[in-house]
């Protein structure tokens, strides 16, 4: 008999399986970006050892997904311009690539498709602005599936997980979601009849928009950031020249008693 050559992916290793559920939450918008990611906790939070949730913060850094901060750890990563520039560049290959080549996707794909937009309208429905958040996600994710490639399924995980981040900064996230919902329906309503070259196009001008609001989002996030660091400096310099003022008007004790001693000694 044969022996079968198709592949086995491994079992994960109990870093790899933390690794998943540190970037479950991620999506989930459970970890926002500057979260401290403390080895300790994340060992007791998931019951492994410490060495295991070291490894496992190490292959979340590897994912573009935490940074590693000196003598503290590591921390939730906070997207720049450029990381936004890069990721909106991957998707506008990965997910137009994949609708446009839909036409042998299985059923049950386009049924994911489906789904997803529809769990995203259920969700607004309920005002729940953060579901709303990962649903519309996972209806880019079920675009992707579409290609029929586990390769760029497991790439596409990571962008995901990235592109919640991003989102992390918007300061009215309601807002920020509800303006995709009836687009996502649009690109899904024509990916479901076929129209492939039509819902290409229109992804497209969705994945520019939605580049722009991001990238406008973290630059006025930036700013505030910055003009926060300025006002505390200031402030602090302030209370300092003030103390400064204040000293220099207080006479020196030490004097006192010497000008006491030269009026006693005065003839």
């Amino acid at each position: 008999m044969t022996p079968s050559l198709a592949f086995t992916p491994a079992a994960p290793s109990a870093a790899e399986t933390v690794l998943h559920a540190l970037r479950g939450s991620i999506i989930e918008g459970g970890l926002a970006p500057g979260t401290r990611l403390v080895d300790a906790v994340v060992a007791e939070q998931h019951g492994v050892s410490r060495n295991t949730a070291r490894d496992a913060l190490r292959l979340l850094a590897a994912d573009g997904l935490a940074v590693s901060v000196r003598n503290a750890g590591y921390s939730v990563r906070e997207l720049s311009v450029e990381d936004i520039r890069d990721l909106f560049t991957a998707r506008r290959i990965v997910e137009t690539g994949a609708v446009q080549q839909s036409v042998a996707a299985a059923s049950e794909l386009f049924e994911a498709v489906e789904h997803a937009v529809s769990r995203t309208e259920a969700c607004v429905s309920a005002g729940d602005w953060s579901q709303v958040g990962t649903w519309s996600l996972n209806f880019h994710r079920a675009l992707v599936g579409l290609a029929m490639s586990p390769s760029l399924d497991r790439f596409f995980v990571g962008t995901v997980a990235q592109l919640r981040l991003a989102f992390a900064v918007m300061p009215d996230e309601a807002a920020f979601q509800l303006q995709w919902v009836d687009r996502d329906r649009e690109i899904a309503e024509l990916v479901l009849s076929g129209a492939r070259s039509d819902a290409a196009a229109a992804l497209a001008s969705y994945l520019d928009d939605s580049e722009a609001r991001v990238i406008d989002a973290i630059r006025a996030a930036s700013r505030a950031k910055r003009r926060s660091a300025r006002e505390t400096t200031d402030g602090a310099e302030a209370a300092g020249a003030t103390g400064d003022r204040a000293s220099e008007d207080v006479a020196p004790a030490v004097d006192a008693p010497a000008a006491t001693e030269r009026i006693e000694g005065t003839p």
